[in-house]
């Protein structure tokens, strides 16, 4: 049996080695819907080699575009638009949807996923991020399997018992002899660069990874550790985990994808290239593996693999997502709106890089409204659009 399987954000980064991978296994899966923000030449493109039954964009002009192209192509394919068209577009019937769209856009799509009883490999931290309690609930509700993308997530998955495996979100480290999650992180481009230059780093060099090629947000999370602090809280839902269950180690290679210490002192490790394709076959392909168009890790090749603890005064973005973490769901919500608004400020040459810090710190310290209810759509949203109002209050004070 050909698997049907929906991508959502199949214009970035994620997108983009999905499709890959997809192309390694035509005779095993089968995209049939697609959906993207406005870059409707991208999506036309995919419509076109993929054949594919439907399309979604979020901008309603890029929207009309499409179909225009749609139509003067002769193809048969639905032209979804706007956030209804995307979260109807990810609620069909697919036996696999890949959750690949950035940020808490993401949310709404991912959930419509998990509704209609997809197997739904994550890669939007956000959506765990903004709602972990209510993510699960509803997977279990309606009979849907996680499989998560993220490779430090997928590696931990990897390295963990197949019951751990099968009951994500529920499972019990402790009695499968977990002593501690590893998770790993490069430390991005300013792991060695002197504290006191930090205030002065732009954009351009932010944006200069070392090893992951990303898009423009998650590499500035990236720089500033947010995107570990974001993984962190990822994996406390994922895996049923305690913050002490947690540890970050930066291992600047990224080879070493993340690992899992036993209590019998064994340590599981997850190793490969720097590809998110790796991890994109696992989730498709789970329990069995298929090609992803990786090339195996070629160990006479490596000089080295370092790991070191982080130091929270060059990563303040980390501590205050471990933080938030262990503040509650509605504090994750705020960090992750806020976050998202200072990170396009700073993109756009408004505040610092440090600042990014200093505004979600300002923001967290508001705290969270009386009565916020973590397993209901209507109070997180709620939360995060009124924590991006008050954040952008916020970054025009500084302005």
């Amino acid at each position: 049996m050909v698997e049907r399987v929906c991508l959502l954000g199949a214009t970035g980064s994620i997108g983009t080695s999905s499709l890959e991978v997809l192309r390694h296994n035509k005779e095993r899966y089968r995209l049939v819907s697609a959906c993207a923000l406005h870059n409707y030449r991208k999506l036309f493109a995919i419509i076109d080699e993929f054949n594919l039954e439907a399309a979604a964009l979020y901008d309603e002009a890029a929207a009309a575009q499409l179909r225009a192209l749609v139509t003067a192509a002769g193809l048969k394919c639905e032209v979804l638009c706007g956030e209804a068209g995307v979260c109807a577009l990810a609620g069909a019937t697919h036996d696999f949807t890949i959750a690949a769209i950035v940020g808490a856009a993401g949310l709404k799509p991912a959930l419509a996923a998990l509704q209609s009883g997809a197997r739904v490999g994550l890669a939007n931290k956000e959506a765990l991020v903004m709602s972990g309690e209510l993510f699960f609930a509803t997977a279990k509700a309606c009979n849907a399997t996680v499989l998560p993308i993220d490779s430090e997530h997928s590696a931990i998955f990897q390295c963990l018992t197949e019951d751990c495996q099968r009951t994500l979100g529920h499972c019990a480290l402790k009695a499968a002899g977990v002593h501690k999650i590893l998770l790993t992180g490069s430390g991005g481009p300013f792991r060695t660069r002197p504290l006191e230059e930090l205030a002065n780093v732009k954009a351009q060099e932010a944006l200069q990874h070392p090893t992951w090629s990303m898009g423009p947000k998650i590499t500035i999370d990236s720089a500033t550790m947010m995107n570990k602090g974001l993984e962190f809280i990822e994996a406390r839902f994922l895996f049923n985990a305690a913050p002490d269950d947690i540890q970050i180690v930066i291992h600047p290679q990224s080879v070493v994808h993340s690992m899992v210490s036993y209590r019998d002192g064994a340590v599981l490790a997850q190793l490969g290239l720097p590809d998110m394709k790796t991890p994109i076959a696992r989730a498709l392909a789970y329990p069995e593996r298929i090609t992803s168009g990786v090339e195996p890790l070629d160990f006479t090749k490596l000089a080295e693999l370092n790991f070191f603890n982080p130091d929270f005064a060059r990563y303040p973005c980390l501590k205050l997502a471990i933080e938030a973490s262990k503040a509650g769901q509605g504090e994750c919500v705020i960090l992750n709106a806020v976050n998202e608004c200072a990170v396009q400020a700073f993109l756009t040459g408004r505040i610092g890089y440090l600042q990014i810090a200093q505004v979600c710190a300002h923001e967290l310290s508001r705290g969270v409204p009386a009565g916020f209810r973590a397993q209901h759509l209507e109070d997180i949203l709620a939360l995060d659009a009124a924590a991006r109002r008050q954040a952008r209050a916020y970054l025009q004070e500084l302005a």
